[in-house]
């Protein structure tokens, strides 16, 4: 739809919100901005500087449903009453990163989803780019909205990091490449506690890719191979794999210690120990970057030199500081179980486990093998640690409950011996006491540096 006077109602004044308003009012739209809670006085600014017309605190229905266009913002559920009463009505509901797409001219898009690894990969991927001397954005989940970025500084290339969430309003979106890393389950109570909903929603990142288009996909997930034996999509399928029997002609896969990426007729190696970032998690991330590097056009030289340079992620398995013979690391990203296992499946040493926060429905047998195997005790940070405490009391010897990270570090410092490694890996969300999960990650090494 094009903009003329037609009206554009932006739901929400985040980032991914006011980046939309801000495209909306440059491109010709009447925008309208409606947020049912407290604004921030940084995207207040932005919007009175723009003249955008704003209103916090509610919703005045009038106001809203008379969008000839309306932008989501993804934290918004469908059952919110103000989401029922506009899919009553025809006006078009899309996505941040759908409204974005119509701007984006002749530009390529590379869109990273799945349920864990996302920001890593966009990240590295990003790095590749730029390595290579590519025009390249990195936009979208993982913090700065892709509507934001073509307002301000069209580029040639956007690395874009999406979640179900995004994915769940778009039309037209297409990247140019997409990637999918894995799929388990997360968010289920936005996608009515069903878990085949969820699958879909990520597998929309290929739904409206051309045979041109190139689809990523890891061939060890068995939820993404047993979707794509009964769904088709249109784009160049290409897998990666650290299965020998799963090679491909092309792609990319693991052996022994090298990682073989293998596109365009050309194959490279490279050795597992000079990537940057460590664990089998990241052996994944960085074929699915690899790949999209050589689909982008980038030579061997330039992939091997991003590898081997690229730092790692703040808050994602981050190694924070050794005291007396102690290792810590803040995993506080980590806000799902999945996550957990990741890092404690890259720790050599024995790990003093923190874990906890908002549950959201764990399953800890998900982690239960890697918790026998590798953890001496947990260290439980939250406001509601019953059910850690219940599932791991037969299997943990030393539980011990903190309610601040400053008392989880000390804890966690007082039972680890010389050689072992604490770990913050909460696999929960971190709102029942921090901000957010960059919040927590801060204050765990803060407390650590104080110690």
């Amino acid at each position: 739809m094009e903009a003329g006077t037609k009206k554009l109602v932006i739901l929400g004044a985040a980032e991914s919100g006011v980046g939309a308003a801000l495209l909306g009012k440059q491109k010709g739209w009447d925008v309208f901005v409606s947020d049912g809670r407290t604004i921030k006085e940084n995207f207040k600014k932005e919007l009175e500087a723009q003249g955008i017309a704003y209103e916090e605190g509610g919703h005045t229905e009038e106001k809203v449903l008379a969008a000839d266009c309306l932008v989501k913002s993804p934290g918004i559920p469908e059952k919110a009453p103000i989401m029922k009463k506009i899919r009553a009505t025809n006006i078009e509901v899309c996505s941040e990163i759908e409204f974005g797409y119509r701007y984006k001219g002749d530009s390529k898009i590379i869109g990273i989803t799945g349920s864990n690894g996302k920001s890593t990969t966009t990240k590295l991927t990003w790095h590749i780019l730029k390595t290579a001397g590519y025009d390249v954005a990195m936009v979208g989940n993982i913090g700065y909205s892709f509507a934001r970025q073509i307002y301000e500084k069209p580029c040639e290339w956007y690395v874009i990091e999406i979640s179900s969430f995004q994915l769940d309003d778009i039309i037209h979106f297409r990247p140019d490449v997409a990637v999918l890393l894995n799929i388990t389950p997360d968010h289920l109570d936005r996608y009515d506690y069903k878990f085949e909903n969820y699958v879909a929603s990520k597998f929309r990142i290929a739904q409206n890719q051309l045979p041109s288009d190139v689809f990523i996909v890891n061939e060890d997930d068995e939820v993404i191979t047993s979707y794509l034996t009964t769904h088709n999509t249109h784009a160049k399928t290409v897998y990666f794999t650290m299965d020998e029997n799963n090679i491909h002609n092309e792609g990319a896969y693991s052996k022994g210690d090298f990682l073989h990426i293998n596109y365009g007729g050309e194959e490279m190696k490279q050795s597992i120990h000079d990537l940057t970032i460590k664990g089998k998690h990241n052996q994944y991330n960085s074929m699915a970057a690899g790949i999209s590097g050589r689909v982008a056009g980038i030579r061997h030289e330039k992939l091997r030199e991003s590898f081997e340079s690229f730092e790692g992620l703040e808050h994602r398995i981050e190694y924070v500081a050794t005291v007396r013979g102690v290792d810590f690391v803040n995993d506080s990203k980590g806000t799902n179980l999945n996550s957990v296992w990741f890092a404690l499946e890259s720790m050599k040493k024995p790990v003093v486990l923190i874990l906890g926060g908002q549950d959201k429905g764990n399953d800890y047998k998900a982690i239960l093998d890697l918790v026998q195997e590798k953890v001496k005790a947990i260290v439980c940070m939250g406001v509601d640690n019953e059910p850690i405490i219940s599932f791991f009391q037969d299997y943990v010897n030393d539980i011990v409950e903190t309610k601040s990270a400053k008392d989880a570090v000390l804890a966690g410092y007082s039972l680890a011996d010389k050689g072992d490694v604490v770990l913050l890996s909460p696999g929960c969300a971190s709102f029942d006491l921090f901000k957010n999960y960059e919040d927590r990650g801060t204050q765990f090494k803060e407390a650590v540096r104080n110690l």
